[in-house]
């Protein structure tokens, strides 16, 4: 499912440019209706993820640990939702979810780069052609000032990671904030290291591909 879903995720906007992956097509020979001749059908093979291949295997997810989950809900964490969260696909294996989740991420990180100021969102399912999406832009007013304008591209970062994992079909799930941070990150101007990275966006994994989970699906 991810091979078809994720690689057909076609557009990347990298220092304010978009860049639309290109794909080649395999031309087909196909008999037409009878004193017709023949008619060609060209077919467009799916697109490769354009961040490349992950070296991971479902081996790999036993030497991840998986974080707690479970949590007594309050309103107060009802509240901060939106924020703090985790994803979940049925019938998706560890290395499928952790390649969907690195792409994601791969995106989100690009398209959190301020351009003159501007972070932009990633816009899945739109009018872009073969699925991959478009990239619109979301602007932060100059009034702003540095901590707000950090708070800002947090915010623009989880609206592309949710965007782009719900596109892939994947449902998401409320958390309470320190379970959250046990096993996500947050950057704005600076970027979190690789190591540090590369361990949550496991555990992520660990948890989107295992048991479905109890709690009421939060949608978009």
């Amino acid at each position: 499912m991810t091979t078809g879903v994720g690689s057909r995720v076609a557009a990347l906007l990298a220092a304010g440019v978009l860049c639309v992956a290109s794909v080649a097509a395999t031309a087909q020979e196909t008999p037409a209706a009878a004193g017709a001749g023949t008619a060609t059908q060209a077919y467009l093979p799916d697109s490769a993820s354009p961040f490349g291949p992950v070296a991971i295997s479902n081996e790999d997810a036993k030497t991840v640990t998986m974080p707690a989950l479970a949590f007594t809900e309050t309103p107060a964490d009802a509240d901060d939702f939106d924020k703090y969260y985790y994803f979940h696909r049925a019938d998706t294996d560890f290395a499928t979810a952790y390649a969907d989740i690195v792409e994601c991420d791969g995106f989100a990180r690009g398209l959190r780069a301020v351009v003159a100021g501007t972070p932009t969102v990633y816009v899945p399912g739109s009018a872009a052609g073969v699925a991959g999406g478009i990239i619109g832009s979301a602007v932060i007013g100059t009034i702003f000032n540095r901590i707000s304008a950090s708070a800002e591209i947090r915010r623009v970062r989880r609206v592309n990671m949710r965007r782009c994992m719900n596109f892939k079909g994947y449902a998401r799930y409320g958390l309470p904030k320190g379970l959250w941070e046990a096993f996500n990150f947050e950057e704005s101007f600076s970027a979190v290291g690789a190591e540090e990275r590369a361990r949550n966006l496991k555990q992520q994994a660990l948890v989107a591909s295992g048991a479905k989970p109890a709690g009421k699906e939060l949608g978009l």
